[in-house]
C-alpha cells in the first residue's frame, strides 16, 4: 500500500497521541466520575444532563452511557422492582363488571393516585366504599412512584379501624385493587382475617376499576379549581378539609343528589 510523504509524517507526528474524540470521551468521563461522586443515585441521563447544564457542552446520552459503562459508574439508588414468587400472591377479580353493594364495607376499593403540589410529588392512597362511594380511609406522603410502604399500610390500618369502629368487622368485605408491587405482597396481604377478601384487577387493566380510577381524575380537578390547591401552605389540612367535603357535603347523581354520609345514613347504616 503506496503511502504519500505527508500522510506518513502526519502519522508520525501524532503517533502515541490521542484524538480529539478520545480526549472528549476522557474529559467526559472525568466529568461524569466528578458527578457520581457528588449524586451517587443518579444515573447516566441524568449525570450527562447535569453536566449539559453546567457546561453547556454538547453530546449524546449513549455517548454518556458508554464512559459509565467503561468507569464503572452505576446508580446506588434501589431498584424497586420485585420478581415475582412465592412472596408475591395474585387473587382472581372477585368483582368482575358488578360495581354496586347492598350495604357498607361490602365492597371497597383502594389505589394510589399522585399529583404534584409546589414541585414535590406526592402520593394519595385511598380506600374507596362501593355502597356509597365514601372515602373511608386514605393517607398523602410525598412520593415513592406507588412502592410508599408507609403510605400504603398507614391507609390499610385506617381502612381496618374504621370497619371495626363502625360495626363491620364481623362482615365480610372484598377488598379490590390492582397487582401492585404491595397490594400482591404476603407482607401486606398477612393484615387480613377471613372476613377480607381479596380481588385484583388484570394487569394494566383499569377498566377493572373504574369508579375508583374515574373519582380519581376529578377529585384533583376539584382540589385545584374549588379548593385552589395551588395556593395551600399545608397540603395535608387541604386533603383532609376535601374529604370532609366530599364525604359529608358533596352531593352525587348516583346517590340522588345526597352525599355520601347523608346517603348512607339515610338508609340506616353506620
Amino acid at each position: 500500500m503506496e503511502v504519500s510523504r505527508s500522510g506518513y509524517y502526519k502519522w508520525i507526528k501524532r503517533k502515541g497521541q490521542l484524538n480529539q474524540y478520545e480526549i472528549n470521551r476522557k474529559d467526559l468521563t472525568a466529568l461524569l466520575i466528578e458527578m457520581h461522586e457528588k449524586h451517587s443515585t443518579w444515573g447516566y441521563r441524568h449525570l450527562a444532563d447535569q453536566i449539559r447544564k453546567e457546561t453547556g457542552w454538547i453530546f449524546s446520552d449513549l455517548l454518556a452511557h458508554r464512559c459509565c459503562k467503561a468507569a464503572g459508574i452505576r446508580s446506588t439508588a434501589r431498584k424497586h422492582y420485585n420478581p415475582p414468587g412465592e412472596e408475591h400472591e395474585i387473587y382472581p377479580n372477585l368483582i368482575g363488571k358488578n360495581f354496586t353493594a347492598s350495604r357498607p364495607f361490602e365492597k371497597v376499593c383502594t389505589d394510589t393516585t399522585s399529583f404534584y403540589h409546589k414541585s414535590i410529588k406526592y402520593d394519595w392512597n385511598i380506600y374507596l366504599d362501593l355502597y356509597n362511594n365514601e372515602i373511608i380511609s386514605y393517607d398523602l406522603r410525598i412520593s415513592k412512584s406507588g412502592h410508599g410502604a408507609k403510605n400504603h399500610y398507614s391507609a390499610l390500618k385506617r381502612f381496618l379501624k374504621t370497619k371495626e369502629k363502625r360495626g363491620y368487622k364481623s362482615q365480610v368485605t372484598i377488598l379490590h385493587s390492582d397487582q401492585g408491587a404491595i397490594y400482591t405482597s404476603r407482607a401486606f396481604n398477612a393484615h387480613f382475617d377471613s372476613t377480607i377478601k381479596r380481588s385484583m384487577s388484570r394487569i394494566a387493566t383499569p377498566t377493572d376499576n373504574p369508579v375508583l380510577e374515574s373519582i380519581n381524575g376529578w377529585i384533583k380537578d376539584e382540589l385545584m379549581i374549588d379548593f385552589n390547591m395551588k395556593y395551600s401552605e399545608d397540603i395535608q389540612q387541604t386533603i383532609k378539609d376535601y374529604v370532609k367535603y366530599y364525604n359529608e357535603t358533596r352531593t352525587a347523581y348516583a346517590l340522588k343528589y345526597k352525599s355520601p354520609v347523608q346517603y348512607r345514613t339515610e338508609q340506616l347504616f353506620n
